[in-house]
């Protein structure tokens, strides 16, 4: 009986280390560093145009506050938030003093809510709209460093501060080579404010979106944020052809263009024997479109055969259409065997909404990535999981022996029981 108490007692103190070790934390990947912190300034327009009362029966001010109020609530811990205003202050006519009127109405940093929330509060449209001198404040204010910085911008209306022109103040951070990139969203936008935004947004690869909606800003501010949050990819201007021949030679990356409404935009990637071609492309509906669309990528030969294609379709519920491909060429026998040239097609079938002017094209982000053809399997089965897989078995292990032990303490419990 004695013994019999003895083993039980070494039954449970093994289940009670097993299950001790299952709850001890899980030590850190040793290869994993510590990523810059993503830094974002939101740039508000509180010019007077901003009491326009066009938003769902609201004044585009009021619809701002709500966007800014929703957005830093899920602002992700991780991202150091700024604000800046221009036109907030200067209600007069002089033009010099109303085109320096811009400030830094909360510093990029860790995010306080409820401090950003108090400050947003007490804006009320004023004055004028210096775009240009804003963004390079701006600019200044996200500083240097390794990490994502991005602007977004929001405005109803055009610079009134030429001839400093906010296109060429951005093509001027560009030029930098900082990694800095400017989304731009317009209010309920003229011709003349779409080009200017579009403009300011192309300069540094970043996105222009025409917003009617209360709904729309919160959503796409909330994105553009989000955004800051991914690893840094910097992207890089391309300009497809109508054709392939003349098309321009890409390498692995993520790449900017526009394309014409039903038009189509040409590339081509080199892919060696044995190596894997994947491409994705996105096309945003930057301004109203009839419903009913859709964006084609196609992996073509030089000789015009198609290998490979992607396709997908839409009915308005999204500003955004994307698609993807994946081809493995095969290995060869000819170590020296010379890479295949394939021709990559962008068509889309977007169409403006009647008195909506179809230029500049729409923003198109294509994704270029040549990889081994030796990572196909592994990157199918171990999608989710990566270094998972180990506790994956660990934790498998640990309940096949916690159910043999178990089965084996009811069976001794049951002879216990008999004896006595």
């Amino acid at each position: 009986m004695i013994r019999r108490q003895r083993t039980a007692a070494g039954v449970l103190a093994l289940l009670a280390a097993l299950t001790a070790g299952l709850a001890a934390p899980v030590p850190a990947a040793a290869d994993e560093t510590a990523q810059p912190a993503p830094k974002v300034e939101l740039v508000l327009d509180v010019s007077g145009s901003m009491r326009t009362r066009d938003i769902d029966g609201g004044t585009r001010m009021a619809a701002a506050k709500q966007a800014f109020n929703e957005v830093l609530d899920a602002t992700p811990e991780e991202v150091q938030l700024g604000i800046r205003t221009l036109g907030a202050n200067y209600r007069g006519d002089d033009r010099r003093t109303g085109c320096q009127d811009t400030e830094q109405l909360y510093p990029v940093g860790p995010l306080d809510r409820t401090g950003a929330k108090t400050a947003v509060a007490t804006l009320q449209p004023t004055g004028w709209t210096p775009i240009g001198p804003a963004i390079q404040k701006a600019a200044a204010d996200l500083g240097g460093g390794d990490g994502t910085r991005r602007i977004v911008l929001i405005s109803d209306g055009e610079d009134t501060c030429q001839p400093l022109d906010p296109c060429e103040v951005a093509r001027e951070i560009a030029a930098k080579g900082i990694g800095l990139t400017i989304d731009t969203l317009g209010l309920v936008p003229d011709a003349k404010t779409r080009d200017q935004l579009s403009c300011i947004a192309d300069a540094t690869g970043g996105t222009y979106t025409s917003v009617q909606h209360k709904e729309e800003l919160s959503d796409r501010v909330g994105q553009l944020v989000d955004r800051a949050a991914d690893p840094v990819v910097t992207p890089v201007a391309a300009r497809g052809t109508a054709g392939c021949a003349d098309a321009p030679a890409l390498k692995s990356g993520l790449y900017t263009d526009r394309v014409d409404l039903g038009r189509e935009r040409w590339y081509k990637v080199d892919v060696p024997a044995g190596r894997e071609l994947r491409a994705s492309v996105s096309v945003a509906d930057d301004r109203a479109v009839t419903p009913n669309y859709g964006v084609l990528l196609r992996a073509v030969t030089t000789h015009g055969r198609e290998i490979v294609r992607g396709e997908s379709s839409g009915t308005g519920r999204t500003d955004v259409a994307s698609t993807g491909l994946r081809y493995p060429r095969p290995e060869s026998d000819d170590d020296n065997a010379p890479a295949e040239t394939v021709c990559l097609q962008v068509t889309d079938s977007f169409s403006a909404a009647p008195g909506v002017k179809t230029t500049p094209g729409l923003p198109l982000e294509l994704t270029v990535d040549v990889v081994s053809g030796t990572h196909q399997a592994s990157d199918v089965a171990s999608f989710g999981l990566g270094r998972g897989w180990w506790l994956l078995g660990v934790l498998v292990l640990a309940g096949f022996l916690a159910g043999l032990i178990w089965g084996w303490l009811s069976r001794w419990r049951v002879a216990v029981w008999r004896t006595n």
